[in-house]
């Protein structure tokens, strides 16, 4: 990455601040105690740092899930619908799996993961198979797959005895441990950045990995260099649909207990900001969903305190994709010659 583009990567998240800033200023009838609580809130104390830490969870599963798609190419906009079938199929075989206790839950979302990285794969294996765009395909199972879970939930397995729309909760002998109490911050943070060093490793250090990578860059010349391209795009969207499935199923059992009505939404975006954000570095997705994060709960506590609408959060976050899909746009895809 040369110094000019590492200048334009810093400069987005500085533009949407500034953009922040003056939409509260302008927005706001109380701009010092909005802007006090926006930027503060989230570090006022344990619990709200916490829950902070623990809103970026899935924001990273769902970053590396976008990165490693994109090193071979390929863009996957599934991610709502992968990380409501990996919570939903990961809280079912809970159910069956609650007498082994811990060991159960960790089948049980590697189970769900499995689930949301097939249905990532079919789309991957139709790339291959029949050059269908995967854009549209992955989109279009996600909007197919959410209504058929909306059923099941609101269905055969809703929990008559919460207010909400949701399956039953898992054993607590099932949930994920618990840090920094009493946010609802879980181990699954640091599972998190685990993973994303894993990743990096895999993409950098492997055999496998240089693959994508050379088939990212330039399809053709790594044909003729012997590598199966095609196996790769099903691989890698598959690899993609495993970490969104993985988002659905540690929120899940480290938070929320339970597969709530369409918890999903708008979290397959929010993992895309943040793989643009980091230029769809492995590690750098950690601080920058970690940004995103923070733009989110300062929204949501600001909200709280003063009145400030939470939609600006979602405004930033507009901001953020503008400036970042400009720049990937101009410095990836000519690179791979998709300028025909």
């Amino acid at each position: 990455m040369n110094s000019i583009l590492k200048l334009k990567v810093i400069l987005v998240p500085l533009i949407a601040l500034l953009v922040l800033f003056l939409l509260i200023v302008i927005l706001s009838d109380t701009p010092l105690k909005a802007l006090y609580f926006f930027f503060a809130g989230p570090f006022r104390n344990i619990y709200s740092f916490g829950n902070m830490l623990n809103s970026a969870v899935p924001l990273i599963f769902g970053a590396l899930g976008i990165s490693i798609a994109m090193k071979v190419g390929c863009l996957n906009l599934g991610g709502e619908g992968q990380i409501y079938l990996g919570a939903f199929v990961a809280v079912i075989t809970a159910f069956v799996l609650s007498r082994i206790g811990f060991a159960g839950s960790l089948l049980a979302i590697i189970i769900g993961a499995l689930s949301s990285g097939i249905l990532c794969g079919f789309s991957g294996f139709c790339k291959a198979k029949w050059n269908v765009n995967e854009l549209i395909s992955t989109f279009l199972l996600s909007c197919a797959v959410i209504p058929v879970i909306n059923y099941f939930i609101t269905g055969p397995f809703l929990d008559p005895e919460t207010s909400l729309i949701s399956t039953g909760k898992i054993a607590e002998n099932m949930r994920l441990m618990q840090i920094l109490k009493p946010s609802s911050l879980s181990i699954g943070f640091l599972i998190a950045i685990i993973f994303a060093f894993i990743v990096k490793y895999f993409i950098f250090n492997t055999k496998l990995g240089y693959e994508f990578r050379m088939t990212g860059h330039n399809e053709l010349f790594a044909r003729y260099g012997g590598i199966n391209t095609k196996l790769n795009t099903i691989l890698a969207m598959t690899i993609s649909g495993f970490f969104y499935g993985l988002a659905g199923g540690l929120t899940v059992f480290g938070t929320n207990y339970s597969v709530i009505k369409e918890f999903s939404t708008g979290l397959g975006w929010s993992g895309l900001t943040v793989a643009l954000i980091a230029r769809f570095s492995p590690i750098a997705v950690i601080p920058g969903a970690i940004f995103l994060a923070w733009i989110n709960s300062g929204a949501r506590i600001s909200m709280q305190n003063t009145g400030l609408t939470y939609e600006i959060a979602y405004i930033v976050q507009a901001v953020i994709l503008f400036l970042s899909t400009s720049i990937v746009i101009k410095n990836i895809f000519p690179k791979k010659g998709i300028n025909k």
